[in-house]
């Protein structure tokens, strides 16, 4: 279905007519979905029923474990607290812990629960009801547990990034050394081996035996956070940038802290196992027992995009998989959201963010697309319960299902465009099918607040007010699709502006054309061969070498300028003298920021420039700007030198100039270095200065004198006297 919204009447000066489209993947996932998926197609439609299987008033869910009998145990902050949710989801406090955070759990072949604590880390095994210390590893932190196929427990801790495999109460061993600070995750691989995470350096081992290791993997991020092991023998690892378990680590021994929203300052790993499970990822703690909110997604500006698929650039986050052959394959890599856990399925990824607690499915062709927004903080835990995925959340602890039938409704909310100034609103078009009913808002204000409109249905028209940002949302019911949204806008036409006139000076030769300029110096050249003779002459009779005008100055006048739409500009430049009333133009409709002048047609004296710049070839009728220079000083004419008393053994003689002060006076005997005069006043501050030199000591003879004067215009007189 099609729908068209015509344009709507104003008297706002126009600009050029603009677009705002949404059609891909890429431009709908900054969105907000609630209830709606968006497949890798860039299609919205309803999303999957999520069901919520457990809600607790903690606001963290850190690590969950299964029992063979279904039952799940999930381990909280920030109170340390352990749940049992049976399956019918009736749920229950089975243990407090002493310490504060439950970062791992795990559930052996008997449904025997053991539960890593932290700070002052330590290992409980929990057996109907009741927790007994099990293995106390002399670490801070526990951050991950997993039970081996045959039975014995192993658990990664931090701060010194070791490996125990413990057997019995208080009798363990210290597995390996990996010499990281944290072993962030723990999982097996098809054939039982040992896997393991590091931080900070990002390094997947494989640990077959006491002491003996193999670097699957050595990432440029620098922490393994979550481990996956397929049937087919493939591994899939998750590994963050911000090296989130070393930040927790400093914030629950008392280091700053910071919301578990937006980018992660601190953070924690969990890996939890239970029979058949896969291990899992760390997850940030905050430091202060508050509870965070939700941060919204983010706001797109002019045009949307998103990073989501974005393999360059700096990271936060990337899916790695290691092949059997131990090559291993980049399958996503995002610099605006990390990955917290993820579950391999039958060839298929299904993976949990941090923005707005989203669940992601990458196929096994490498198609991406988003089944789901819990619109919490994030997802900390994904693990199956039969053919259903769940996933554990943050900021609420909750625990919610994905059902296999659709949801009776849901929304989407686009990201926040900018237009770039106050538009008007032109008609709406959205492909797709289905019943779906969409609605705008607008205002002023970069982020949706109470200054904004309220949501104005948009099926007959926009009757959003005219402003700079706008968004639109669609409400979806079953059979609902939306292939792309597009909304027309005519931004208020804004003038352009000139910021600066600038003139400088360029000398060029003085012949006006190349030829005549070749002619002019080959008339006068001399040549001298190797022996000493003179070359054939190029003109007859007796041969003068003449000095010409050595160069003419070029006036350069540039202009910035620009168009806050970014309309094309003309522009005209003019000139005045002073004295004069009227502006005579220079050049008129030229698109270029500069242009020369010969600085010979203009006289001797102070002018000024102006520049106007127009948007009239894009807009009609157009606005137009304009800057006038500062007074220019044209002074093309050298300075006089008249002699006061005749020459002699003293000299006595003024300097006068029409046009600009005097910058300096000096004098040259026999063509010798240049010796500066002072005035007889003392200051050369003026047009015109008297000067008085004594040569009575010069050495008797014949001598050629030379007085040279500059102005301001670097205008050079000279006056030559024979001396005897």
């Amino acid at each position: 279905m099609k729908r068209l919204l015509f344009l709507v009447p104003t008297l706002l000066l126009a600009s050029s007519p603009a677009t705002w489209e949404m059609s891909s993947f890429t431009e709908f996932v900054r969105g907000r979905f609630e209830n709606v998926a968006l497949s890798r197609g860039g299609q919205l439609s309803l999303a999957q029923r999520f069901d919520t299987v457990f809600s607790s008033t903690e606001p963290f869910l850190w690590s969950v474990a299964q029992t063979p009998s279904g039952d799940i145990y999930a381990g909280t902050g920030n109170r340390g607290q352990l749940y049992r949710i049976d399956p019918a989801g009736k749920s229950s406090l089975v243990w407090t812990a002493p310490e504060p955070e439950i970062f791992a759990v795990a559930a052996d072949s008997k449904g025997v629960i053991y539960a890593g604590t932290s700070p002052n880390g330590k290992i409980y095994r929990i057996e109907n009801g009741k927790a007994t210390e099990y293995f106390d590893p002399k670490s801070p932190f526990i951050w991950a547990l997993a039970i081996a196929p045959d039975g014995a427990l192993f658990a990664g801790t931090g701060n010194q990034g070791n490996v125990y495999r413990i057997t019995a109460p208080n009798s363990g061993e210290l597995y390996y050394a990996t010499g990281q600070a944290n072993v962030t995750g723990l999982a097996f691989d098809r054939e039982g081996r040992l896997l393991a995470g590091s931080e900070p350096n990002g390094i997947l081992y494989r640990i077959t035996a006491k002491d003996k290791a193999f670097v699957l993997y050595d990432s440029n991020l620098p922490e393994i956070r979550a481990i996956a092991s397929d049937p087919d023998g493939s591994i899939y690892a998750v590994a963050l940038g911000g090296s989130v378990a070393h930040k927790t680590q400093n914030a629950t021994t008392g280091g700053a802290s910071s919301p578990l929203t937006g980018t992660p300052s601190v953070s924690t790993s969990i890996t939890v196992t239970a029979e058949g499970a896969q291990a899992g990822g760390d997850i940030k703690p905050p430091a202060a027992p508050e509870i965070p909110k939700p941060q919204p997604a983010p706001a797109a500006q002019t045009q949307t995009s998103s990073a989501t698929v974005d393999l360059t650039g700096v990271e936060r986050s990337a899916i790695y998989k290691i092949h059997t052959d131990h090559t291993v394959e980049t399958l996503w890599s995002s610099k605006e959201e990390n990955v917290y856990d993820l579950l391999a399925l039958n060839g298929e990824l299904v993976f949990g963010t941090d923005v707005n607690g989203r669940i992601y499915r990458f196929s096994a062709d490498r198609k991406l697309s988003l089944i789901e927004q819990t619109n919490e903080a994030e997802i900390t835990r994904m693990f199956r319960v039969g053919n259903s995925v769940l996933a554990a959340t943050g900021n609420k602890g909750a625990i919610y299902r994905l059902s296999d039938s659709p949801a009776a409704k849901g929304s989407y909310e686009s990201p926040v465009y900018d237009t770039g100034s106050v538009a008007r609103w032109g008609h709406l078009n959205w492909m797709g099918s289905g019943p779906v009913k969409l609605s705008t808002r607008a205002g002023n204000s970069l982020r949706p607040d109470r200054t904004w409109s309220d949501w104005a249905d948009a099926s007959a028209s926009i009757s959003s007010p005219n402003a700079r940002y706008v968004q639109w949302k669609a409400d979806l019911t079953p059979n609902s699709k939306i292939d792309s949204v597009s909304i027309a806008y005519l931004p208020q036409n804004n003038p352009p502006a000139v910021h600066s006139i600038t003139v400088l000076s360029n000398s060029q030769p003085a012949a006006t054309n190349t030829k005549a300029a070749s002619a002019a110096a080959a008339a006068y050249s001399i040549t001298v061969t190797d022996t000493g003779d003179a070359g054939p002459a190029t003109s007859t009779g007796t041969q003068i070498q003449t000095i010409t005008r050595a160069a003419s100055q070029n006036l350069i006048v540039t202009w910035q300028a620009d168009d806050p739409d970014g309309d094309k500009l003309v522009y005209s430049l003019f000139f005045r003298g002073e004295g004069e009333r009227d502006w005579k133009p220079l050049k008129l409709n030229i698109h270029e920021n500069s242009f020369t002048i010969d600085g010979d047609a203009l006289a001797d004296g102070r002018y000024s420039f102006r520049v106007t710049a127009s948007d009239r070839e894009v807009n009609a009728p157009g606005l137009e700007a304009e800057l006038e220079s500062s007074p220019v000083l044209i002074d093309n004419t050298p300075p006089g030198i008249f002699w006061t008393l005749p020459p002699q053994n003293t000299f006595e003689f003024s300097v006068t100039d029409a046009t600009s002060t005097l910058k300096r006076c000096e004098y040259s005997i026999d063509a010798g270095p240049w010796i500066p005069i002072s005035p007889v006043d003392g200051f050369l501050d003026s047009k015109s200065a008297r000067f008085r030199l004594d040569l009575s000591a010069r050495p008797p003879g014949e001598h050629v004198l030379v007085i040279r004067a500059i102005d301001s215009g670097n205008n050079a007189g000279l006056a030559k006297i024979i001396l005897h």
